[in-house]
């Protein structure tokens, strides 16, 4: 039986060995090559060819979106499933623009990765369970990418969410030095001064939606 090559790419130690843990106990599957950031990630997938890249959305040193366009511009093969913490509809956008054929939560049960790789191995698009309204957005309506990275896309939701900059901090397991730095890059990215316009970008956008 031909094993589906996979790559794991996330700078989190525990998400890799998770993941890695998981795909080895599956006998269709086998992992060729771990990246903790975007850079490494782009090299390996080049190298090693990979049917599938699982590719953390937030990664230093060139993010996954950022090695995922990278990989489609030089006609690297593998397919790459975007993970991410959250599923708006601005994060599933970005992934499609990047090139990603899929889009997987964190929070995601063992069964849908498994059912995710396998699909986009066989050419099909896959997107997590609880991001496929944001996805069928995305998909009917897509429209210019964010102007902020995706680390920036997750503190602007977290501050329009009321999140204090120590809240978000410890949620992210950055400074709060860092988050404040992050704060002050995307309001003049945005042009925006203001929490309150901070908030209603982010409900136009999507990246927050308005409770029900």
């Amino acid at each position: 039986m031909k094993r589906l090559r996979v790559l794991i790419a996330d700078d989190h130690v525990l998400v890799r060995a998770g993941l890695r843990t998981l795909l080895e106990k599956t006998a269709d599957l086998e992992v060729v090559g771990e990246a903790s950031n975007g850079h490494e990630a782009a090299a390996l997938a080049g190298t090693c060819r990979p049917d599938v890249v699982l590719m953390d959305i937030a990664m230093p040193e060139g993010n996954g979106l950022q090695a995922a366009a990278k990989l489609r511009r030089e006609n690297v093969s593998s397919r790459v499933l975007i993970l991410s913490m959250s599923g708006t509809v601005e994060d599933v956008r970005r992934a499609l623009d990047a090139g990603a054929h899929g889009f997987l939560l964190k929070s995601d049960s063992p069964g849908v990765f498994l059912s995710a790789i396998r699909a986009v191995a066989a050419g099909q698009r896959y997107f997590s369970p609880d991001v496929k309204e944001a996805a069928a957005l995305a998909l009917a309506a897509p429209g210019k990418a964010s102007p902020l990275t995706p680390r920036q896309c997750d503190i602007l939701r977290l501050v329009a969410e009321g999140n204090t900059s120590q809240a978000i901090a410890d949620y992210l397991g950055i400074s709060v030095n860092t988050v404040e730095t992050h704060r002050r890059k995307i309001m003049e990215a945005l042009d925006i001064h203001d929490i309150a316009g901070l908030v209603r970008y982010a409900l136009r956008t999507g990246l927050i939606a308005l409770e029900r």
